[in-house]
């Protein structure tokens, strides 16, 4: 199983910003799928997750307005579009995959597999 995270990079306050994370060898369409971050000497947080179907979203009250988490099953890939970036949306963001497609937790340690993670860096 491979999660691959893509998308980051440096952007300024207020900017927009689309992460990618392709999966591989598991069944896509079965997983519900989530975005965790982790800011610099900080716990590793949830920001959004998804069902496998796409149909319920749910997401930190601090990302809430401004990210959208969406899925792609035919091409194995989550997004999470990011609006209105600030500052403290600076961490490294990290895709995960949970076996139980239907449920949605905001808890890392229901989620299965990890992505390598990819830097987001907010300048003010």
């Amino acid at each position: 199983v491979q999660l691959q995270a893509f998308g980051g990079g440096l952007v300024p306050a207020w900017e927009s910003l689309r992460l990618s994370c392709a999966a591989s060898g598991l069944p896509f369409g079965n997983y519900a799928m989530a975005w965790f971050r982790q800011a610099p000497g900080k716990e590793r947080e949830f920001v959004a997750a998804i069902t496998w179907s796409g149909g319920t979203t749910d997401y930190a009250d601090s990302v809430k307005g401004r990210f959208t988490i969406l899925r792609d099953n035919a091409e194995s890939t989550v997004y999470l579009h990011m609006n209105d970036l600030k500052p403290e949306d600076t961490a490294v963001y990290y895709c995960a995959a949970e076996i139980y497609g239907a449920s949605i937790a905001p808890n890392a340690s229901e989620y299965h597999y990890w992505g390598q993670g990819t830097l987001v860096t907010v300048s003010s």
